[in-house]
């Protein structure tokens, strides 16, 4: 359970491995953060809305041992909530403790487990911005979207200070919607404003979308417009942080596994076989096939689509 250290730091305990190094190198190349997180001192800092109220705030994270404090920061209406949320982004509301253990079952996943020692899912903040991402970055490259998102965050958004360095956030759903929204198609808008109501409705909340069965939730999410079945598993894996989901429609992973796994043109029944050995840490094992594959072939990094 999260410790309180003083009114503004908590301090939480990492079951199973963890490296916040690790998570910072993978935001580093992460195209959709297109922000610098670090400072080389060990220091995330991470800015965002609060999933609840949607409010500006900030989060200066630092790792020591098995023991991970958060100091907030910005206009934080509830300490617990936001805490719960910086959390989840670094996946560590779930326990790993029987993570190696899946490697010791599995040579591929253990030959990952041992090139990304401590990686976890790094998540978007919310499944709300996770799901603006997916709308943005439809059928443009992924620089051009990180591009988009950074300049939406800057006009639009609420710069936080995190630790001495100011850093923008992403406007919350209220923001988005009286947003002008620089250099999107009308579409794009119209599906961003969609995003924002469907958020301020309740229907993007992380707990919510990770209580029932991960086939309801992707199909209350593809209700949403310009949500389709890929960006769908995007916000329920990446967004709501659920630690179990196998993407179907995620053309990267599939290629990633069939060469891993040393297949020839398996079908998608087949790549979930295979996924269910991987239970429960289907979507932690799918991210680091997927860091590998970007680090070998550095597609995204030289312009790839989302």
């Amino acid at each position: 359970m999260p410790k309180s250290v003083d009114p503004a730091t908590t301090e939480l305990t990492a079951r199973g491995p963890f490296d916040l190094a690790a998570s910072i190198r993978f935001l580093e190349g992460f195209t959709p953060a297109n922000q610098p997180v670090a400072d080389g001192s060990g220091l995330l800092r991470l800015a965002f809305p609060a999933e609840v109220g949607w409010a500006p705030v900030g989060a200066a994270v630092r790792q020591h041992g098995r023991a991970v404090s958060v100091e907030l920061s910005g206009d934080v209406d509830d300490p617990a909530a936001v805490v719960d949320q910086v959390e989840r982004i670094l996946s560590l509301d779930v326990d790993g403790s029987g993570f190696l253990a899946l490697g010791r079952r599995d040579p591929v996943v253990g030959d990952l487990q041992a090139r990304y020692p401590g990686l976890r899912p790094v998540q978007f903040h919310s499944p709300y911005e996770a799901a603006c991402w997916a709308i943005i970055g439809q059928r443009i490259r992924i620089t051009q979207a990180a591009a988009i998102r950074s300049r939406i965050a800057d006009e639009c958004g609420h710069p936080v200070t995190v630790a001495g360095q100011r850093l923008p956030a992403f406007p919350g759903p209220e923001e988005l919607q009286r947003c002008s929204l620089p250099g999107l198609p009308a579409i794009k808008v119209d599906r961003l404003r969609g995003v924002a109501s469907a958020a301020l409705e309740g229907h993007l909340a992380a707990a919510q979308l990770r209580s029932v069965d991960p086939e309801i939730a992707l199909a209350q999410l593809t209700e949403i417009p310009g949500i389709g079945p890929f960006s769908a598993e995007l916000i329920l894996a990446r967004g709501a942080g659920h630690p179990d989901v196998f993407p179907t429609a995620e053309r990267r992973l599939h290629e990633e596994m069939t060469l891993a796994y040393g297949l020839t043109d398996p079908s998608i029944a087949q790549l979930a076989a295979i996924a269910d050995g991987w239970r429960p840490y289907r979507t932690w094992v799918g991210l680091l096939l997927r860091t590998r594959r970007e680090d070998d072939t550095h597609e995204i990094a030289g312009g790839g689509r989302t």
